[in-house]
């Protein structure tokens, strides 16, 4: 489990593509801690380590993370945020983020407003999820608070700090986010729908 707190970046360093699966290479200041089949959250996508180094270390994509999810698009170099899994005598700086994507949005806009940031973000309604306003979600694994909610859509604001501290400013509109939606809506939408 995660908070959606983003503890560091990871860059891509190599992509090696094996049958359907993917096996990225990442560099990272944590490599030195993980360990092999260690979980770790990288732009929201819980992944396995499967090697390490004290350098870097390798997660392994399946067909169906790289469906669900931007994993896909990345290419060498990029910056992804990286959260390991919270301690059990850990805080919940965030919200309860279990790693597990569940469908890309899209960047429509950003708005600098003069120390901070708006980022409009749209989302198929069609897949049944939603958002609240002044409710949680996870983009790009990082924890943040909805508001403009309506279907298909919501708003973020992103102060400097997270800014400067998670790839949202490599960001650029038309770009795919990871979206993972809160756990307990996704509870109360299935009850109040009968999908019991």
């Amino acid at each position: 489990m995660f908070t959606g707190i983003i503890e560091a970046f990871g860059t891509i360093g190599n992509i090696t593509h094996d049958g359907t699966n993917v096996h990225f290479d990442i560099d990272s200041s944590l490599a030195s801690e993980l360990k092999i089949d260690q979980s770790l959250a990288h732009d929201g996508v819980c992944l396995t380590v499967v090697q390490t180094t004290p350098d870097s270390y390798r997660v392994t994509a399946i067909d169906e993370t790289l469906q669900k999810t931007n994993l896909s698009q990345w290419k060498v170099g990029k910056k992804v945020n990286l959260e390991r899994c919270m301690p059990a005598n850990g805080r919940f700086d965030g919200h309860i983020v279990q790693g597990h994507v569940d469908q890309v949005g899209q960047v429509k806009s950003i708005t600098d407003q003069d120390g901070s940031w708006i980022f409009e973000i749209a989302f198929d309604h069609d897949l049944g999820n939603v958002t609240v306003e002044k409710g949680s979600i996870t983009v790009n694994g990082t924890s943040l608070t909805c508001f403009n909610s309506r279907p298909g859509s919501f708003s973020v604001a992103i102060i400097p700090y997270t800014y400067e501290f998670t790839n949202f400013h490599q960001l650029v509109s038309g770009d795919l986010v990871n979206l993972e939606f809160d756990i307990l809506g996704k509870y109360i939408q299935r009850i109040t729908k009968g999908y019991l």
